[in-house]
């Protein structure tokens, strides 16, 4: 029985991969985005992860889906999966998913130039800059972010104490900065990031209960962003976010860029109106920026912005096949 057959468009943003899947929407309920996403999780599960495990995918896999928008002003709706789950919000993932969307004539806005979208976590103005058919980049206005934890003491095996914030920028990172038991990204491989980062993440939610006030939905710190020296002379900083199981960002992620910049904005050190360029583990570069200061539930929070670019490598149409042993896709832990 063939259970599905699902067009896509691959491709990656500044290094991360991004599949926007352009047919076999499933149906989904609710008023909001983020209702929807609840809908997919608890009926449509089984898409998800034939879509981004292997065979089809890989543990950096994420994905989209395009709806129609759940407010009268929006142009547009997104889902996203990947391998962790369904995200309240992906910057990498919107960057690419909009690029494709709108290069290969699937999405229309009201405005050429701007996309208002409707995500899990809130509404997101996409400011698109083309060139004729192309779209050169995307500077997203995202969610506001906030920093929610502060100096939390850590123990960690065989790596001993740290200290960490844990802040909000779509998702809620874990954020490592150098210190006495870590000397930084630039200090360490892949291999320890991968190791450590999912101990952390476990320590860190045994001690805290990050849950974001307006949608109990989103909860949880599902990324640990780790910091280090740039290799870049134009970057202002550098980091790895470890996601998933055993995934690390290729792409300088935009939720984790919204995170770190409403840190350092709490703690002093990025003003508002500075263009903060971020590098990714491999060298690409995201420009954040903090637009504005706000409010969340009585908490001063940032509106910040993230630029990025997005590449199309290859058109695919993907089968799940119900006798097919990995139909439902499987990981390599």
């Amino acid at each position: 029985m063939n259970r599905g057959t699902f067009f896509c468009i691959d491709g990656h943003t500044c290094g991360n991969p991004v599949r926007l899947v352009t047919s076999a929407h499933p149906p989904l309920r609710g008023q909001s985005m983020s209702a929807k996403r609840q809908h997919f999780l608890q009926h449509y599960d089984w898409i998800r992860q034939a879509l981004m495990f292997e065979p089809r995918g890989h543990d950096m896999m994420s994905g989209a889906f395009l709806y129609p928008p759940t407010t009268a002003d929006g142009d547009a709706g997104i889902l996203f999966i990947e391998t962790s789950g369904c995200l309240p919000m992906c910057g990498h993932g919107t960057i690419g998913a909009l690029t494709f969307a709108l290069e290969n004539g699937l999405l229309t806005p009201q405005d050429p130039h701007r996309v208002r979208l409707d995500t899990p976590a809130g509404r997101v103005d996409a400011h698109v800059r083309r060139s004729g058919d192309k779209v050169e980049a995307i500077k997203l206005y995202n969610v506001p972010a906030f920093l929610a934890f502060e100096q939390l003491t850590i123990e960690v095996p065989e790596l001993g104490a740290l200290s960490v914030d844990i802040s909000f920028g779509g998702n809620f990172y874990i954020i490592v900065e150098p210190q006495a038991n870590f000397a930084g990204i630039d200090h360490c491989n892949a291999s320890f990031l991968l190791r450590y980062s999912p101990l952390i993440r476990d320590i860190v939610n045994a001690q805290v209960d990050c849950i974001h006030p307006q949608d109990p939905t989103m909860r949880g710190a599902s990324h640990v962003l780790w910091t280090g020296r740039p290799k870049n002379a134009g970057s202002d900083a550098a980091n790895a976010v470890f996601y998933g199981d055993k995934a690390i960002d290729r792409s300088p992620c935009g939720t984790g860029t919204s995170a770190r910049m409403a840190q350092l904005y709490a703690q002093g050190r990025l003003p508002i109106g500075q263009a903060f360029v971020h590098e990714s583990y491999i060298g690409s570069q995201f420009i954040g920026c903090i637009e504005a200061v706000t409010e969340i539930a009585g908490r001063t929070a940032i509106i910040p912005s993230i630029e990025g670019w997005a590449r199309v490598t290859g058109h695919n149409c993907i089968v799940v096949d119900d006798d097919d042993p990995y139909a439902f896709g499987f990981q390599v832990l």
